[in-house]
Parts: C-alpha cells; structure tokens; sequence
C-alpha cells in the first residue's frame, strides 16, 4: 500500500531520518515495523516566523517495496546513422539540445570552443595564481558553459516555457543527487557539476553523436537561398546540418561575425551591478530570525531583495549563500566577477549579485557621459569606433566591455578586484580596508561610488539603503562590494520566430539559450534547448534539406 502525506515539522525532525520516521508513525498511527519504506517528494523551509518549520510532502510505503528509482529514466538510442544536426556550444543550451536530438532519433554534432570541463579546472586555477585569462578556457568558455562552475541553481520561473521536471530527471539519470527533485530551490554545486557534465557528454558520444573540443566556430555555410547550410572552424574544418546556435552570453566574437555577416540580431537591455559579500553567519541570522544562525540542521540561508530606484529594478541576482566569489572574465583587459558554490554550501561567506537595470535608450540619456569618458580612451576608442552609429546592436555590449575595462584599471591592470565596504559606498567614501575575501585573486580598496556609472552607483546606494531598512543589519560594513557584475544576461537578442524557433530572416539557424537571449539560468537553457531540438526536428520531418 501506498500513501502520500503532507506534514509541517522542525529542521531537526526534517533533516533526520531516524526522527522523521518516529514522527511519522506515531503522525499516522503506524506499526513502525509495517513502514517498508519513505519518499520525500517535496521539500521547502518556511522561515518567515521566528520559528522555522519545514514542509514536507512525503510517499509511504506500507508493507511493500518503494521502486528502485525515484524516476523514470530516459531513453536514448543510437543515432549514427541518423541526420546530423551541429550544436554550437557545450552549455546547459547545448548539451540538452544534443541529448533531446538523440531521442528524436538525430545525430548531434557539439562544437565547443573551449577544453572538457577537467582540463578548464587547470585553467581557471591559473587565474588566481597568474592573473591571466586563457581567452578560450575559463570561467565562461569550456564544457558545461558559465554553469558547470556556479552554484548550480536549478530553480526557475520558466515552467511555463517547457517540461522543468523532466530536466531534473535527466541530472539525476547523470549523476545528481534525487534531493533536486523535492527541494523547492534544487542547486548541484559546482563540485558535483563536472561529473554530471561529463556522463552527458558520454551518454551522446555512446549513442553516435560527437563532441569536439577546442574548436571554434569562425564562419557560417549559407546556401544559395542564404540559408544557413553548417559551420566552419578556426581549424578550417566544415560541419554541415542545421546550426543550434547555444554560445552563452559571452561569446562576443560570433556577435560581431553575425553583425558582420548581415545576420540580423538587436540590442538588449542588461543588468549591471556588483558581487556583494558577507559572512555567511551574518545572512543565517538575519534570514532565519535567530542569534545563533542556522544551527545544525538547515542549509546556508538564501535571500532575494528586489526594490525600485528612480524608475529602475535594483535587486539580487544568482544568490550563494555559503560561497565564494570567482574571477569571470572571458579575455584579457577585463574584470568580471560572479558566484560558485558547493554542494554543501559551507564556505565562510555568502554573496549575491546587486545590479541595476540598464536600457538600450540609457545610451543616450544618462549613460552618455560614461560612455564618452570611456572613448577618450585610445585603444577602446580604436576598437569601438563604431559606438556613435544609433543603429549598431552591439552598444550595449560595448557598454558592458568599458566597464569591465574600467574595472580592470581600478584593479591595478591584474584580476585583483575593486572592492569597497558596503556602508562606505552607501555613505560615499573610500574603505581605508577590507574585511576576509573569498576571491582569490585579491581584492583592492577602490571608491566605487566614484568611478562606477552614477546612473549604476546612485541606484545600488538607493537600493542597499532600502534593503537595510527591510533587514536590519544587512547594511554594514562587514560586507563588501567587489566589482564588477556585467555578464547577468547577454546584451543582445538574435531574434527568432515563435512558432519555429529559428533565426527570423535565416532558415537554418536555430539561436538557443542565454547567449541568444532566450534564457536565464541552467534550467531555462537547458529547457530552450530541448525546444531548439525539437523545432529543427520538425522542420527537417516537414522536407527541409541542406
């Protein structure tokens, strides 16, 4: 017999087998000897009192066996004889575009520019330790994308858009813990990530698909009828099929080719902020209502702050608690900061994205005069000569590459970062020094209420006060900005159309994922890619060749 029972209890009843099932069978009136077995199905913390419960809806296994898994597998089978479709990209996008081709009986072809997810750990080592960036293995090139070295966050609000539990389900058949399938905020952790990544990766080449390693792709094949008919490598290698185009947001070089290609793609807004850093017991106080933290048994606290300023969203973005903040960037002249964490979430500090929304039309308002300094630069003047033309898309990433370039000054031309306390930004002056980071490379007492954009400074100022002032004591200066954060979301849009999901003057290019702009997250990409799949399944079943 089988029974499903909602129950409200402790943490320290929650997080204990031993004492959730003596709950449970004196809850129910049971025969502890009759409870074959128990599911937790799903799981989430109510912390808005002083007391903190958690919410459990659990399956009960009466005098019967629970089934060996807690989901139902997918299959896949061998495609190497089948069509062949080029992935571009080995990101969230990519990977479960290739997996969703393989069960539609089509052969995935994945071009990524960087190294296998082990190989980049060497690399992104370097960072630290030499302060230099491999332009084509760090933290956002290489297998498994930006994500594979995150938090891992698993929670989104793309329900709509695609099947989020069927996502879930193919971690788990990869490698990932079953928790992800109960918790309300399902995270991997960037220490489980890489082998996840990895058994995908053997999953397509077993069925037939391939996966190929540094090699970048330089150019596209169009047909006579200017469609997009494959790709070609910096290797001078041609890969014919239709293109899913899933690069993430920081592949600034095909923007430009497709610019330069005539390829249609559009200017889009853009979030830009800060990391901001406090000690982790710091935010477990605040979070869960107690002087002492979060005690023994729950997880590192999370928030999510969200405020207007002069007609702008200020709010926190891709939250670790129990994290650290890790050097982003993609290339040399550059600071770029974001988040990771492990599974366990047990660093001494948790950090967060601060930014502020950013709007194409801001170029010409308050944003102007930022951008004017930036172009008495000779060098970034040389390179964006290009900026003044209205109808260029490339501006707001133009935008986004002079504060990471002005970022990198301030950091003293190294990936020491720009830091300052928080209060100290707030109250407008310099941070004499700083507390403990967790970014390696080193941070720097920099004014980043000066040098930042005032359109960006004086709005994060407004928003930090604002959330103090919801959260007494979340405004100190214990806690530290460290900058910049500019890679929140690509800067611009390759339009497709809706029904068919390709490039919306192109046929043959499917454009996926964050990098397209069409997502925001792992499972946001990971569901567009499944539609990319699915939508270049369609149309070669409809006739299309190439």
């Amino acid at each position: 017999m089988q029974k499903t029972i909602q129950i409200r209890v402790t943490p320290d009843v929650a997080y204990r087998s031993d004492a959730l099932r003596r709950y449970v069978t004196q809850a129910e009136g049971m025969d502890a000897r009759t409870l074959t077995d128990m599911r937790i199905r799903r799981r989430s913390i109510d912390a808005r009192q002083r007391t903190i419960y958690v919410n459990l809806t659990l399956d009960l296994y009466i005098n019967e066996p629970a089934p060996a898994l807690d989901y139902e597998p997918v299959s896949y089978r061998p495609v190497d004889k089948a069509p062949q479709v080029i992935v571009v990209g080995a990101g969230p996008g990519g990977l479960f575009a290739a997996l969703r081709l393989i069960e539609l009986g089509l052969r995935p072809v994945v071009l990524e520019r960087g190294k296998d997810v082990h190989a980049r750990r060497r690399d992104i080592a370097q960072i630290s330790r030499t302060h230099k960036v491999d332009p084509e293995s760090n933290y956002s090139f290489g297998e498994g994308g930006a994500g594979a070295f995150s938090d891992g966050k698993l929670y989104t609000r793309s329900k709509k858009r695609g099947n989020v539990e069927k996502i879930l389900r193919v971690f788990c058949q990869h490698g990932a813990s079953t928790d992800i399938l109960c918790d309300a905020h399902p995270h991997l952790g960037t220490d489980r990530l890489p082998h996840i990544i990895e058994q995908m990766r053997h999953t397509i080449i077993q069925c037939g698909g391939e996966v190929r390693f540094e090699t970048r792709v330089d150019g596209f094949i169009q047909d006579a009828d200017d469609r997009i008919a494959g790709v070609t490598t910096q290797q001078g290698q041609t890969f014919r099929g239709p293109v899913i185009l899933a690069t993430g947001h920081s592949a600034r070089d095909v923007y430009r080719r497709l610019y330069q290609s005539g390829i249609a793609i559009e200017a889009k807004d853009l979030a830009v902020g800060v990391r901001l850093e406090h000690p982790a017991e710091l935010i477990d106080r605040l979070q869960y209502h107690n002087k002492n933290g979060r005690g023994r048994y729950l997880p590192a606290a999370e928030y999510n702050y969200v405020c207007q300023v002069e007609g702008r969203g200020v709010y926190s973005f891709c939250m670790c608690p129990g994290g650290v903040v890790v050097p982003a960037a993609s290339g040399p002249q550059q600071i770029v900061v974001n988040g990771m964490s492990n599974s366990g979430r047990s660093s001494a500090w948790s950090n967060s994205g601060m930014v502020v929304e950013t709007h194409v039309d801001d170029l010409q308002g308050e944003l102007a005069d930022f951008m004017k300094e930036s172009m008495t630069d000779p060098d970034f003047a040389d390179r964006h000569a290009d900026y003044d033309n209205p109808d260029n898309p490339l501006r707001m990433m133009y935008f986004q590459e002079a504060l990471e370039r002005r970022c990198w000054q301030q950091g003293n031309y190294r990936q020491s970062a720009p830091a300052q306390r928080m209060k100290d930004f707030v109250e407008g002056r310099l941070s004499y020094d700083l507390p403990p980071s967790s970014y390696t490379p080193g941070v720097v007492s920099s004014p980043l209420h000066f040098w930042l954009p005032q359109f960006v400074s004086r709005r994060l100022a407004g928003g930090f006060t604002e959330f103090g002032r919801r959260s007494p004591g979340f405004l100190t200066r214990e806690a530290t900005l460290i900058a910049v954060e500019t890679r929140t979301s690509a800067p611009v849009r390759i339009p497709r159309k809706r029904d068919t999901l390709q490039h919306g003057q192109t046929a043959g290019l499917f454009p996926c994922g964050e990098g397209a702009g069409y997502a925001g997250g792992i499972v946001s990409a990971a569901i567009d890619g499944e539609r990319c799949a699915e939508a270049v399944a369609r149309w070669l079943a409809e006739g299309h060749t190439l």
